[in-house]
Formats: C-alpha cells, sequence, structure tokens
C-alpha cells in the first residue's frame, strides 16, 4: 500500500458551453437536476464531453485522448475471458450510462453488470449493481474520479472501484470502507464474489502494452 497523490483541479480544455459551465459551477455552487443534464446530453455533438450527475453535482469530462482509450480498451480485452469463463458478468464502456442511483448519472469508463441466474440482465435495468467499476484518470478528471465518484461509489457499496492512473502507472484500488486505497504498483489480483480463482494482472506489463511503439496484443 501506499500514498495516494492528489492532483489539483486541472483546466479544461473544451468547447466554450462546458467551459462555461465549469466557471459558473466554480463560483456559484448550485444543485442540478436530472432533468438539466439530460438536455446538456440531447443537446451535445456526439459524445463529448461527459456529463454526469453525482448528488447534485454536475460533473464534465472532455474527450479522451488516445493513451486513455488505450488503457480501457486493453483492460477491457484482459478481463473479458476471466469475466466470460467464470460467468461474473458483461463487461461496459463509456459512454454507456450505469443506472447506479435513481435520479444520478454515470458514464463510467468501463464497469461490470453481474449476469442474473447466469444470464444477461434485461437492459437498461433500473438500477444495476455493479461488482466493479473503473476510471482512467485524465486531464481534469482527477478530482471527480478520486473524490466525488469514489465517495458515491462507496457510499453506494461498490465493491470495488479501480482508478489506472497513467503517469504513475499504477492501480487505485478502493472498497466501500477504504479510507486510503491500496496501490497496485506491479500485481494486480481481483476476486469477486462466487469466483473460484482471482483475476491477476501485471500492472508493469500492462502499461508496457499501451506505451507508443508496442506490439498491440
Amino acid at each position: 500500500c501506499g500514498s495516494v497523490r492528489t492532483l489539483g483541479r486541472a483546466e479544461l480544455r473544451q468547447h466554450s458551453s462546458a467551459e462555461q459551465i465549469m466557471a459558473m459551477s466554480a463560483v456559484s455552487p448550485r444543485r442540478w437536476t436530472r432533468a438539466e443534464v439530460e438536455r446538456l446530453v440531447d443537446e451535445r455533438r456526439g459524445y463529448t464531453p461527459r456529463y454526469e450527475l453525482v448528488d447534485g453535482e454536475l460533473l464534465v469530462t472532455p474527450g479522451p485522448d488516445w493513451r486513455h482509450q488505450r488503457l480501457v480498451l486493453r483492460l477491457a480485452l484482459l478481463l473479458e475471458p476471466y469475466v466470460a469463463a467464470h460467468t461474473i458478468g458483461e463487461i461496459f464502456l463509456g459512454p454507456g450510462e450505469l443506472p447506479l442511483v435513481t435520479g444520478e448519472r454515470y458514464e463510467p469508463d468501463l464497469f461490470v453488470v453481474p449476469l442474473v441466474d447466469g444470464r444477461r440482465p434485461p437492459m437498461p435495468p433500473a438500477v444495476a449493481k455493479p461488482v466493479l467499476i473503473c476510471e482512467t484518470l485524465s486531464p481534469g478528471s482527477s478530482r471527480h474520479d478520486r473524490i466525488t465518484k469514489r465517495r458515491a461509489f462507496q457510499r453506494n457499496g461498490v465493491p470495488d472501484y479501480w482508478i489506472v492512473d497513467g503517469d504513475a502507472e499504477v492501480f487505485e484500488v478502493w472498497h466501500p470502507a477504504d479510507e486510503r486505497p491500496e496501490i497496485a504498483d506491479e500485481r494486480l489480483v481481483w476476486l469477486p464474489v462466487g469466483a473460484p480463482v482471482a483475476f491477476e494482472l501485471d500492472v508493469r506489463g500492462f502499461f508496457a502494452s499501451v506505451a507508443d511503439g508496442a506490439e498491440p496484443k
């Protein structure tokens, strides 16, 4: 285990409407409603910026860069055989919405929803109970990922929440009662409830596999 580097709020480089929203929020905090955020989602062009609503706070995240996408996709590809072989659940990737709390809105980078009697659940469920949520840090998202969303996920009993820090090349692993994360810089082990064996990830090998110049696997 180790200490967590808490990064400051970085300036978001995105289109003007999102910048205005962030500026207004910083000057005059207010509680947003689900309907207001849904309107922003409907009016945006494409899938970015990402709009999320947590405990009345609007979270705005710009589109991911290539490294961010490499990290998320590589992790999904490594998790999928394990999740499928042991009927853990189904993997979803952002910008798909995770219906975690009624009246709020979450779009994690990656999440795993459990199967129901060995079958895929109806989509979308009214409220999902993910067994794993993963966020990859990007400029402007560290406060949201490490504090705002992390507290919400812990409060709602998400058993495992991983934060991928691509700069430090570590995974921060959070459980519901944790006040500090476990820092995985060599090996990451995940044993969901009911799984006969654990998923193990070579952390150094994982980050090496997404480095510029690495051969795709």
